[in-house]
């Protein structure tokens, strides 16, 4: 039988990553896991057309989303009492969501990744994918795709 010891949540703050982390709490109680909740802030691009940004505003603003991303992530597992008593790791990375989820499976030792669709809505991403399909072909550990 599959015990998942340690389950990534990667959240993008939808409406539905309430349902997801959900989902990740009633199975970490089941087995005893432990949860990474995760979310990625974007890369800030620096330079567009012949406009570029300072570097070190670039960083300020990083920084402050990341220090938001933190915050709301507690806020997060605040609004679940049931998950009191879980070990539950929270985490923010910079990058392309997809790269540091792969990454966080591989660092953190991770055997189950619980999330939602991580789609947008734009034709850019029609064409190159959500977060959750690159991520769920490319991982080496079961996903399990929460919809709302």
């Amino acid at each position: 039988m599959f015990t998942p010891q340690n389950i990534l949540v990667p959240t993008d703050f939808s409406e539905n990553s309430g349902k997801v982390f959900q989902s990740a709490v009633d199975i970490a109680k089941k087995f005893g896991s432990s949860i990474y909740l995760l979310h990625v802030v974007n890369l800030v691009q620096q330079c567009a057309a012949d406009y570029c940004i300072d570097m070190t505003a670039v960083e300020r603003i990083e920084n402050e989303s990341a220090q938001k991303s933190k915050e709301a992530l507690q806020k997060m597992v605040d609004k679940f009492p049931e998950s009191k008593g879980l070990e539950i790791i929270i985490d923010v990375k910079k990058g392309h969501p997809y790269e540091e989820i792969l990454k966080e499976q591989q660092a953190k030792k991770i055997d189950l990744i619980v999330m939602g669709p991580h789609s947008k809505k734009g034709i850019i991403e029609h064409f190159l994918g959500s977060v959750a399909d690159k991520v769920s072909h490319r991982v080496k550990c079961p996903v399990l795709i929460v919809r709302e």
